[in-house]
Order: structure tokens, then C-alpha cells, then sequence
């Protein structure tokens, strides 16, 4: 079997599953049983598949017509421009968190505070882009933790990333010019009607906080101005709907300089704020 007929029954098998992008889908599954780049999938497609490349493809197909996330098959994901290294014990990176790396990067930063860091790949992109800047992120999770420092090695930023387990601010004495989050913002009412991708297979923990929707953000902005110099800014990413919500709480908080940032869709999705 030629890959091109590999390709062709794995992205049938998806559409019956269900995968809007399922062409896309198994694409990225032939070449990561093909252990090649995008940019040579085509030129390989005529090609016999080995009976590894094969068995690893169908092992791939079937992971995703079972709803678990291209990410997590390929244990990576892509990030502003850096390959992220990606399990089930963290959330999938998406791209309108970019929006808040976007917001980050449009002042100076020398110490960046990471709440719910999950993958570390904020905290990371924003060290990453801004070589004399250092920083902490902050999980609850273990297993989270594990993936984000393996990123950090990766990435070469071991020496200028530190991550702690920790429930946001709690325990910290120093204070950053910089807080970033992506906290949980899914209500439990909301839960059963995610998609499966989410809801089976990526930590309810990071996506659904304890109480309402709102929960993490009440906590976050009692927190942060404790944390923040004079002048620091706070960006946290926020759910549809959210953002007035949030941004009155950072203004009850005592911040000043509340604002919000759209994504690729033109929906509000980060709410930023400054310390006085």
C-alpha cells in the first residue's frame, strides 16, 4: 500500500468518525508514522509504506477516530513557531492563546509569573522571545509540571524557567513585572457538551475550576496585586463572554489600565491590566 492509499483510507475512516478535518487529520498522522516533516509528505505519498510506517498509522487513525487530539497522538504541538511537547496530563496549546503572547510582547518584562502554566508554553514562548527575561510557573499539577520542565529543557531555557506545584499565588513572596494565565473557564453545566477531544481526553482540572466559571479569575485578581511592581501588567486569557465580567474585577482589585485584546475571530480574549 502506497502512502496516497494510506492517506485516503485513514482520512475516510475519520470522516465516518465524525473529524470535520479529517483529511488534515490524517495528513499529520502520516507523517508522523513517516517521521517526516509536512513539507516532504508529498513527495513520499507515492511510495510503498513500510509495514512500521503502516502499523504505526493505523495505531494513529484508530487513536483518532477515538476523538483523542492529533496532539497528544504525535505527543507535539506547535506554538508560536516552537514545537511544544504535549500529553494528556496538559492542555493542547491552541492558537488564539497566541493573542495574549502578542499582548505579553508589546512592553519589556524582566520576571514573568505563570499561573496554571499546564505545558509551560506560554511562560516559555514569552522567555523564549525575550532573552534577558526569567520566570516561574505555577501548576497544581504534578504531572503537568513534569511536561513543562521537559519543554523547558528542550527549548534550551532550563537555566531561566524555574516551575513550582502551587494554587496560584499562594506562597509566593516576590513580585513580577509580568503575570500571565490561561486559567480554567469552563462552568460545569457546560461540561457534557464539549467535544470529546476535550471532554475525554484533556485535564478537566485546567479546563473546568471548582465553582462557577468564574472561579479562578476571583481568586487570580485578589492575588495579583500583591505580586505585581509598580506599573507590572496582568494578562489573563479569558472564555466567550468573560472579559467585562473580568476586567471589573481587576478594576475592584485596585488595577488600573483595563483593557482587552481580540483574537483571529475578533472575540475578546485576553483582559489586561497595570499596577499604579
Amino acid at each position: 500500500m502506497t502512502g496516497a492509499e494510506a492517506l485516503a483510507r485513514g482520512a475516510a475512516r475519520l470522516r465516518a468518525a465524525g473529524i470535520e478535518a479529517a483529511m488534515g487529520d490524517a495528513r499529520r498522522l502520516l507523517c508522523h508514522a513517516l517521521k517526516l516533516p509536512p513539507e516532504r509528505l508529498t513527495l513520499a505519498l507515492q511510495a510503498p509504506l513500510s509495514p512500521d510506517a503502516a502499523a504505526r498509522f493505523e495505531s494513529a487513525i484508530a487513536a483518532r477516530a477515538a476523538r483523542q487530539p492529533v496532539a497528544q497522538i504525535t505527543g507535539v504541538r506547535q506554538f508560536w513557531g516552537r514545537e511544544f511537547r504535549v500529553t494528556p496530563d496538559v492542555l493542547d496549546p491552541r492558537p488564539e492563546t497566541e493573542t495574549l503572547i502578542e499582548a505579553a510582547l508589546e512592553a519589556p518584562f524582566a520576571r514573568v509569573l505563570d499561573l496554571g502554566t499546564g505545558s509551560g508554553c506560554i511562560l516559555l514562548t514569552l522567555l523564549a522571545e525575550r532573552a534577558g527575561a526569567s520566570g516561574i510557573g505555577i501548576d497544581i499539577s504534578e504531572a503537568a509540571l513534569k511536561v513543562a520542565r521537559a519543554n523547558a529543557d528542550a527549548l534550551g531555557l532550563a537555566q531561566r524557567a524555574e516551575f513550582r506545584r502551587g494554587d496560584w499565588c499562594a506562597g509566593l513572596s516576590a513580585r513580577f513585572d509580568l503575570i500571565v494565565s490561561n486559567p480554567p473557564y469552563i462552568g460545569a453545566q457546560e461540561w457534557a457538551g464539549l467535544a470529546p477531544e476535550l471532554r475525554e481526553w484533556e485535564p478537566r482540572g485546567a479546563l473546568c475550576p471548582e465553582g462557577d466559571a468564574l472561579a479562578a479569575y476571583r481568586a487570580i485578581a485578589a492575588q495579583v496585586p500583591g505580586r505585581l511592581t509598580h506599573g507590572g501588567r496582568v494578562l489573563l486569557e479569558v472564555g466567550a463572554g468573560q472579559a467585562e465580567a473580568v476586567q471589573e474585577m481587576l478594576r475592584d482589585a485596585g488595577l488600573a489600565g483595563v483593557d482587552t485584546r481580540a483574537d483571529m475571530d475578533g472575540r475578546a480574549r485576553v483582559v489586561l491590566a497595570t499596577r499604579p
